[in-house]
């Protein structure tokens, strides 16, 4: 079993329910279990192409999952529960039912066509290190975290699912 990271996101339709539903999919994957939840947290979107009409703030959170699959593999598993809850893709960074992204698996280096961890943007973005830190503050540092800071973020209720 391997460690991994993963972030949930959403900001169209009932984006709260999106990540309880999310997070109660991923729990009944084979060979997964769900080990820590963070809250949930209201962020700003951030390049979500402002120029195709006003963009609802996003809800995120970060789990911690104990898993049997490789990391394409749980990735692929990821992408059929986003399918399932009506992710669309029509352009890039475009508002989202649901977005599942691994964040980190284990201490793998991956770059692939398919599939980058450590998340290549990870570092930069409050909406992942702040609920990464609340549950694995060893795995974000304080200067991390002031990099973001100026990032708006608000911390909403527990995730559960």
């Amino acid at each position: 079993m391997v460690t991994a990271y993963i972030a949930l996101g959403a900001n169209l339709g009932d984006a709260a329910s999106a990540l309880q539903q999310a997070v109660t999919a991923i729990r009944k994957l084979p060979d997964t279990s769900v080990s820590k939840v963070s809250s949930i947290y209201k962020t700003a979107p951030i390049g979500s192409n402002a120029e195709r009409g006003p963009v609802n703030d996003y809800l995120n959170a970060v789990i911690e999952v104990q898993t049997g699959f490789n990391a394409l593999a749980l990735l692929q598993q990821l992408q059929q529960i986003e399918q399932a809850a009506g992710r669309e893709r029509p352009y890039l960074n475009a508002p989202r039912r649901l977005d599942l992204d691994v964040l980190l698996y284990g201490s793998a280096s991956i770059d692939s066509p398919h599939l980058t961890v450590p998340h290549p943007r990870m570092w930069q973005r409050a909406f992942v290190l702040v609920p990464l830190a609340e549950i694995a503050p060893e795995r974000v540092g304080a200067m991390q975290l002031a990099a973001v800071a100026s990032q708006r973020i608000e911390r909403l209720s527990l995730l559960t699912g």
